[in-house]
């Protein structure tokens, strides 16, 4: 998508039009359509190029959707790499602005994710948790071309996006003792998917005598040692096309 500058974006958002446009982004959709519709509504709505939505699970967050390719990357990026804004805002409960990735703190924080981002076109990430005061979800993740700081009134807006975010999945039916109901076939996908990165983790415990956190550290730095996501590299080394060994 291309970069938006100021004076092609709408006004700064204010509260009852924020709640309109989210409310017509989700009008209709079903459970699995809402994330993805609110990663739209969020580009339209805000001085962003892309937003993408995470859940947490054990320090892997987990890809839900993405408004596009580019933004579907740096999520999988933060979650490769295990660092970012991403995994700091989940770990912490509050929202975490990354204003410039280019020079200063929010480079200096993480420096590895900052320069895949800014590679990418990406020169700031605003990530929002999902949840309440005792328990995070996910984050949704916003991506900006230019540096700069997001105004009160677009960061209010943000937290409306997030909160009707979480009312959403939290709203979903829980699934059984063995398995998703049938309406969840799309959220069993992602938790498969986690699922098979705990497995090749288990694997790698083995095979190096290692703890998890060793082991879940090793798998991501070799999955972006050979351009892979952390996903990738766990179906190799559940399949024996990899192993993970001590340096």
């Amino acid at each position: 998508m291309r970069p938006r500058d100021d004076r092609e974006r709408e006004p700064e958002p204010d509260g009852a039009r924020a709640a309109h446009m989210i409310a017509e982004g989700v009008r209709g959709a079903g459970p699995g359509e809402i994330p993805g519709r609110l990663c739209t509504v969020a580009v339209r709505l805000l001085p962003i190029s892309g937003a993408s939505v995470s859940l947490c699970g054990d320090g892997m967050p987990v890809q839900l959707s993405a408004s596009g390719d580019r933004a579907a990357e740096l999520s999988e990026v933060q979650a490769t790499l295990g660092e970012g804004p991403c995994l700091y805002a989940a770990q912490l409960g509050v929202p975490v602005l990354a204003t410039d990735l280019t020079a200063g703190q929010d480079a200096l924080r993480w420096p590895v994710f900052a320069q895949e981002a800014t590679a990418a076109g990406v020169r700031a990430v605003y990530s929002i948790p999902l949840g309440n005061d005792t328990v995070c979800v996910g984050t949704l993740d916003l991506y900006r071309d230019v540096p700069g700081e997001l105004g009160l009134k677009d960061l209010h807006a943000a937290q409306l996006v997030a909160g009707v975010m979480t009312v959403a999945l939290m709203a979903l039916p829980h699934g059984e003792e063995n398995g998703f109901l049938e309406g969840e076939a799309w959220l069993s996908g992602l938790t498969a998917d986690h699922d098979e990165v705990h497995q090749a983790v288990g694997m790698i415990m083995v095979q190096l005598g290692a703890g998890a956190d060793e082991a879940l550290a090793r798998l991501r730095a070799h999955a972006f040692a050979h351009d892979r996501t952390a996903l990738e590299m766990a179906r190799e080394v559940i399949e024996h096309r990899t192993r993970i060994d001590r340096d």
